[in-house]
């Protein structure tokens, strides 16, 4: 299947650039987890795109984890992870919706919140 651009590569981009910041750094110095976050266009588990979100040194890439296992994967469907990240929707009450899938240390999951991500000016 071709390649679908998602909504979300954007926030991927913004983050890696955020990640650089002193804000970003101090994101990175509280975290300390690597996440694997899995995007699909419609429907979890289907034509999933993958980003690796290291908060260990503040890298972001798309794409399979290299590094052995990541502390948490978390995968979405591309609307659902938007709503997360924008704030208009609780990741609490996305996983027990069923809108989020948890693989990993459940601790670890609950730390990849939206602040982690800079607000964007417009979506």
């Amino acid at each position: 299947m071709a390649y679908t651009e998602l909504k979300s590569d954007k926030l991927f981009e913004m983050l890696k650039t955020h990640l650089a910041t002193d804000a970003g750094k101090e994101i990175i110095k509280k975290i300390g987890l690597v996440y694997r976050i899995n995007i699909a266009p419609k429907k979890i588990g289907v034509d999933e795109v993958s980003y690796v979100v290291d908060l260990k040194k503040g890298e972001v890439t798309k794409g399979q984890y290299e590094g052995g296992k990541p502390d948490a994967t978390l995968s979405f469907n591309d609307d659902d992870f938007i709503k997360v990240i924008s704030g208009k929707m609780n990741p609490q009450i996305a996983y027990m919706k069923g809108a989020v899938k948890v693989k990993g240390n459940l601790n670890a999951a609950q730390k990849f919140t939206p602040d982690i991500f800079p607000k964007p000016a417009k979506m």
